[in-house]
């Protein structure tokens, strides 16, 4: 998922697919230390945007804060 397309999904949408993500994340790496994944890096890039959409949250969040100042 690119950052503009993460920008277009309203707050609640967002907040709905960090959990997804996240808990698809944990999922990943219990399996990968059971048993070796195809690919490993699809943990960091699940781990990568993860973060984007928490920055994203972030940001919206200090934005509205600056808004009702």
């Amino acid at each position: 998922m690119k950052i503009a397309e993460i920008r277009d999904l309203t707050t609640c949408e967002l907040k709905e697919r960090l959990a997804v993500e996240t808990k698809d994340y944990e999922q990943k790496k219990i399996n990968h230390r059971v048993s070796a994944l195809d690919s490993p890096a699809i943990i960091t890039h699940l781990r990568r945007e993860i973060a984007r959409m928490k920055t994203e949250l972030r940001q919206r969040e200090i934005n509205s804060k600056q808004k009702s100042n």
